[in-house]
């Protein structure tokens, strides 16, 4: 493989795992019907959306400089957590079982909620940065 980082690699394979066995254990945890609010993606989602922030916010702004930090945490664990493709499929399901009304609120749910988890982080990472 021609310049391509295997320690690199080696840390999106590591964080994928974590990320994945998480989003795993919240599917496990809060199984839901079609007519049902799919709480762990949504969860998955949310919560993914608050560390990818926070993560990129605190590599960016206050570490120093690492190789693998981002595709650890970002690429890696955030990447594996979070799923647009899952939301997708359930709210096609939604729509096709007659739930329109739950559909577009989960959908309008997960946007606001993802934007302002994003705000939060970033907001939180760079406040303990002006508090010192």
């Amino acid at each position: 493989m021609i310049g391509v980082d295997r320690r690199e690699l080696i840390a999106i394979f590591a964080g994928g795992v974590i990320g994945a066995l998480a989003r795993a254990l919240l599917v496990e945890a809060s199984p839901h019907a079609v007519d049902g609010w799919p709480w762990a993606t949504f969860l998955a989602n949310v919560l993914g959306s608050f560390a990818l922030a926070y993560f990129a916010t605190r590599l960016q702004e206050r570490l120093p400089l690492s190789a693998y930090r981002r595709p650890l945490l970002g690429t890696g664990f955030c990447g594996a957590l979070t799923t647009f493709s899952t939301m997708q499929l359930e709210l096609v399901r939604m729509v096709e079982a007659g739930e329109s009304a739950l559909a577009l609120s989960y959908a309008v749910a997960s946007l606001a909620l993802g934007f302002a988890a994003v705000l939060v982080a970033t907001a939180l990472v760079r406040r303990a940065r002006w508090a010192r």
